[in-house]
């Protein structure tokens, strides 16, 4: 399966480089927009679920680095929760 990587900036401009075990992260998110924290998880949680998904169609098990990656964006995110109009901004795919 192809790996895709992308680099988010969260709210206090800090960058993260995540991880997809699937393209289909490409269908969620977009280089340059910025979204909303609760759009930006929802989008995660779906993009990388279908992911993992996948990784368990064909290797019989969910995907373990994809669960931990959308692990590491909810801890990250709870951290803004409380901030009015957070936002998380793609920067773009590796």
């Amino acid at each position: 399966m192809p790996v895709m990587h992308f680099r988010v900036r969260w709210p206090d401009d800090t960058e993260m480089r995540c991880y997809s075990p699937s393209l289909v992260i490409k269908d969620y998110l977009k280089p340059g927009e910025a979204y909303a924290l609760d759009e930006f998880l929802a989008r995660s949680r779906e993009a990388l679920g279908i992911a993992s998904e996948r990784v368990r169609a064909k290797f019989g098990r969910p995907c373990a680095l994809a669960l931990g990656q959308l692990r590491q964006i909810e801890e990250q995110a709870a951290r803004f929760a409380l901030r009015p109009r957070a936002e998380v901004r793609v920067i773009g795919f590796d």
